[in-house]
């Protein structure tokens, strides 16, 4: 598993909380692998979600970092959305 997968493990489970996600959803970030967010938190997978989000590590940092916003990263092409969008809103909510 890579640094930026194993990062961004960690930094999900902290933001979300005791919270959880009511839903599946997977980042699939380019050249690094796949993180799968549901009621249990996040963790290094690639399972079928409801919604898969694709972006870049860098675009993936920054939406973590709360430097980007993920609505305005899809708006521009940086986040792709494929399944959900209704549910990607959500998780776009708990991110933020």
């Amino acid at each position: 598993m890579s640094d930026v997968i194993t990062q961004a493990v960690d930094a999900l489970n902290a933001k979300m909380g005791a919270d959880g996600f009511d839903g599946t959803a997977k980042f699939d970030i380019e050249g690094e692998g796949a993180i799968v967010i549901d009621a249990n938190g996040a963790r290094a997978a690639d399972d079928d979600a409801d919604v898969t989000l694709s972006a870049s590590a860098d675009t993936f940092k920054a939406i973590l970092d709360g430097e980007q916003n993920p609505t305005s990263a899809f708006m521009t092409g940086k986040l792709a959305v494929d399944g959900d969008m209704g549910l990607a809103m959500k998780l776009a909510g708990v991110l933020s």
